[in-house]
């Protein structure tokens, strides 16, 4: 079969699927692309062909493997989006989104435009000239942000490059950003190809189970232990196994905490779940882990938000126990490796724990510090005053009281990460849809529209504050195109609210992270910037609400929820006192401090620093 290396390529990819527990479904479901001289002619053509293979028109690159990443997400990784970019800086535009999916292990196909293979002219337009490397490009910058990257320098070497891309793809402990860089000449050659190469392929996603040993050990470790805690990550929501975790808390009376990838495994009125674990966690979670004698992690990579640094876990004989489908994670800790599919793990688990379960006293302290931390969720969520102008936890608060188990919320940076964690009720698996492995600003409205694409009719949410806003609302012209009902909130706080308050705990003075305009002294002082975010929405086609109070609030979210096409809340946030507002931070984090400084605060902040390094340790 005669085709150009573009067309091949397209052809091949929507010919792949996936298959787990008998449902079958496109591997690449769609295509996004912003088309330049370094994919139009190739890639871009080769789209037009292929009837089978959907296209989405992309404003941003980054925005376009974020979007991506939502849908992948939603379909727990079996079905991934491809991003097409031109080369140069359509290229390098790639590099933050690849980053966030490899990070987070979702599968992501990259397909950037590349300088001529054949170099008739050199260099060419958008070509970095190294004067001691001629095989490099730009696109190598995609290399470690990669789980899989090849170059396509000649036509047959597609075949094993794809095979290999869809490959990693389809691979639960190997997925993330899967680079195929395609020369602009390459795309365009015409190739006889193997009429093999485009017939179905199936990828069948794989439930390892346990090694016999590792599962024993584990059993025998977690009912030994006294006060054993759970710690569910985004394994859990990946491997589908929030099922298996539930039958497994409830047998064994064990509690479960979540870091944010995993919340919403449990709902938060299973009576096992406690909440959010770490530095943005809940008291009770924290509690439970500071005294834990055993941790059993599922599907966690054990970030420094988690463990607090290397604060979190006291007990002076605590033990890990990691089940996670790859070896790198399950040995994190020091702990007893249980290396296997989530699902498959827990639900064998389960069995042998059968009789197992802890004391009483144990599930009553824990019940009791949950219903404890429910009245401090009430607190922040209270609104005594309908006609005042609403906080932050205000606004999740009259969210709350608004959404079902259908609603899907998408946050990724600032403050709100923080509030979500500690605050929110999750009421359904893929409710909570926090990216805080990365945490990239510029995340949720792209993520959305991907989101939306995967789950039509779901209603869905992008919650962001006035920063991230700033760094990335292109894709709202993207969902008016595609007529999708995305419901955006834009709270304006007139600057980096999370790290300006992370700024003055550190002894930096909130310096630069205010949005005034600048003062006769040169500093950021002067009156708050004279924008309107909610004009700048309204003129990439969005229907703005502008609500004032918490009555206007309500109003407006029961309208926003109810809309079929996109829809923006926009509203002004009140600084919060220390009774209306979130609770503190229930555990610490690492940010170092200035170790001298000529200033009060800094020296504060540095003798605070100090006191807390003192506690952290290395699990051995």
């Amino acid at each position: 079969m005669r085709l150009t290396v573009a067309q091949a390529l397209v052809r091949f990819l929507a010919a792949q699927y996936t298959e787990r527990d008998g449902v079958r479904q496109r591997l690449v479901a769609a295509t996004w692309g912003i088309f330049g001289h370094g994919n139009v002619a190739g890639i871009g053509q080769a789209l037009v062909e292929e009837e089978h293979m959907p296209f989405h028109q992309g404003r941003n690159e980054q925005a376009m493997v974020h979007a991506a990443v939502g849908h992948a997400r939603r379909t727990n990784r079996l079905s991934a989006h491809a991003v097409t970019t031109s080369i140069g800086p359509g290229a390098t535009n790639l590099v933050t989104g690849a980053a966030l999916a490899t990070i987070n292990h979702l599968p992501v196909l990259l397909l950037p435009g590349d300088t001529f293979a054949g170099r008739p002219a050199d260099p060419v337009l958008q070509q970095l000239q190294l004067p001691y490397a001629g095989d490099v490009s730009v696109n190598d910058c995609l290399r470690p942000v990669s789980r899989y990257f090849d170059r396509v320098t000649r036509p047959e070497a597609l075949v094993p490059a794809a095979l290999a891309a869809v490959r990693v793809l389809a691979d639960p402990a190997e997925t993330g950003a899967v680079t195929l860089a395609l020369p602009q000449d390459v795309q365009a050659e015409a190739y006889d190809w193997p009429e093999k190469f485009f017939a179905e392929r199936v990828w069948r996603v794989r439930r390892p189970s346990p090694d016999e040993d590792e599962l024993d050990a584990a059993a025998a470790a977690i009912a030994r232990a006294t006060r054993p805690l759970i710690v569910a990550g985004g394994g859990v929501r990946h491997s589908a196994a929030e099922e298996a975790l539930s039958d497994l808390a409830a047998r064994t009376g064990i509690p479960v905490a979540s870091t944010q990838a995993g919340k919403g495994s449990l709902p938060h009125d299973h009576p096992q779940d406690v909440g959010g674990i770490g530095h943005t966690g809940t008291a009770v979670a924290d509690h439970l882990a500071r005294t834990a004698d055993l941790v059993l992690g599922v599907g966690t990579r054990w970030t420094d938000f988690t463990t607090a640094s290397g604060t979190l876990f006291g007990h002076p004989g605590v033990r890990f126990v990691n089940l996670n489908i790859t070896a790198f994670d399950s040995h994190k800790m020091a702990a007893l490796p249980l290396v296997a599919d989530a699902r498959e793990g827990l639900e064998q688990l389960h069995a042998l724990l059968e009789q197992h379960h802890v004391t009483a006293h144990y599930v009553h302290e824990y019940a009791e510090e949950k219903l404890r931390w429910e009245a401090r969720v009430d607190a922040a969520y209270a609104a005594p005053d309908e006609d005042a102008r609403p906080t932050q936890t205000q606004v999740l608060g009259v969210l709350d009281t608004l959404v079902d188990a259908s609603d899907i919320l998408i946050n990724a940076a600032g403050s709100l990460p923080g509030d979500l964690h500690r605050l929110w009720r999750t009421r359904s698996p893929e409710q909570y849809h926090v990216e805080y492995g990365y945490s990239c600003m510029g995340y949720e409205i792209p993520a959305a529209v991907g989101t939306l694409l995967a789950a039509p009719g779901r209603p869905v949410w992008a919650l962001v504050g006035d920063g991230t806003y700033l760094m990335n609302p292109t894709e709202i012209v993207t969902a008016v195109q595609e007529r999708l009902p995305l419901k955006l909130v834009i709270l304006q706080n007139h600057g980096y609210a999370s790290i300006g308050g992370l700024s003055e705990a550190v002894g930096a003075e909130r310096y630069g992270t205010d949005y005034r305009l600048r003062a006769d002294d040169g500093g950021f002082t002067g009156p708050p910037l004279p924008i309107d975010l909610g004009a700048n929405a309204a003129s990439l086609g969005m229907r703005v609400l502008r609500p004032r109070t918490i009555r206007d609030l309500r109003e407006a979210l029961a309208d926003a929820r109810a809309a079929t096409d996109p829809t923006c809340v926009y509203v002004e946030t009140e600084t919060a006192d220390s009774v209306s507002g979130p609770p503190p931070a229930q555990a610490w984090w690492d940010v170092p401090v200035a170790e001298i400084s000529t200033r009060p605060s800094a020296v504060k902040a540095r003798e605070e620093y100090d006191r807390h390094v003192t506690a952290r340790r290395r699990h051995l």
